[in-house]
């Protein structure tokens, strides 16, 4: 007798995977930064993180203008730029004057904070959406590729809020550099009077919450296109070192 075939065992459909809160995303970016920036596959939204840069980005400003003063960062770039001998001879009433109209640039700034993420963030993201896509025939899209930058840069709120803490700690407002104000990178710990500016600004690439912030961009590119992890990384590193590069070599003008 004839055996009665066996009917072919249908696999059990594997479910979907569920698509992630913005809390849930933002929280991954810094525990699990694959699953976010995989997630911008489905979604590409990028303001919660906005938001949330620009809450503690303002907030570090803020705490800038209160325990160091707009007026005193100016005195500290003055002094440490080569027009200081200049400005010295100035009569006190252009002093005055110059110190007015460079407190109110850094007050213009600080204001415009949340703006200019967004521009950078912008910046960034044409150039290195640009090579991935020119370079490497990635699948990620602007979109995409603007909300990576965004996530990205999550990890300057750990920088703000270390920032936050060590200015009320107690700090020197004649030594506080705007440029290097938390000792996360390796230009905090030169002496501004001793070494060259150009010295200084590659040193500050040695920065600890760069480099994250690097190396998310890197997982972000490659989470979401078929772009090696490794290669992806090296990319954003290459141009990170040029952008180094070229702005410590115009400040070693200044």
């Amino acid at each position: 007798m004839a055996a009665v075939p066996t009917p072919p065992v249908t696999p059990a459909p594997v479910p979907p995977t569920p698509p992630m809160s913005e809390g849930a995303r933002i929280i991954n970016t810094y525990i699990a930064p694959s699953k976010t920036f995989t997630d911008l596959r489905r979604s590409a939204a990028w303001w919660a993180p906005w938001i949330l840069i620009s809450v503690f980005s303002l907030a570090f400003m803020y705490t800038i203008s209160k325990q160091v003063g707009f007026e005193q960062i100016s005195k500290n770039q003055i002094a440490h730029s080569k027009r200081a001998e200049q400005f010295d001879k100035l009569p006190a009433d252009q002093q005055a004057r110059q110190l007015s109209f460079s407190v109110k640039i850094f007050q213009g700034f600080a204001i415009c904070t949340p703006l200019l993420v967004l521009f950078f963030t912008l910046i960034s993201t044409v150039i290195l959406w640009g090579t991935f896509k020119v370079g490497f025939s990635a699948e990620t899209t602007f979109g995409q590729a603007y909300a990576i930058g965004m996530y990205a840069a999550l990890p300057g709120i750990v920088g703000a809020i270390l920032g936050i803490i060590s200015l009320f700690a107690g700090v020197n407002p004649e030594g506080f550099d705007i440029n290097n104000p938390v000792a996360t990178n390796l230009a905090y710990f030169l002496d501004q009077d001793t070494t060259g500016k150009f010295v200084r600004g590659m040193a500050s690439s040695i920065d600890l919450i760069t480099i994250w912030s690097v190396v998310l961009l890197g997982i972000g590119f490659s989470c979401t296109s078929k772009v090696k992890r490794s290669t992806a990384i090296m990319v954003v590193v290459a141009w990170f070192l040029l952008w180094k590069l070229l702005t410590s070599g115009l400040a070693s003008l200044g």
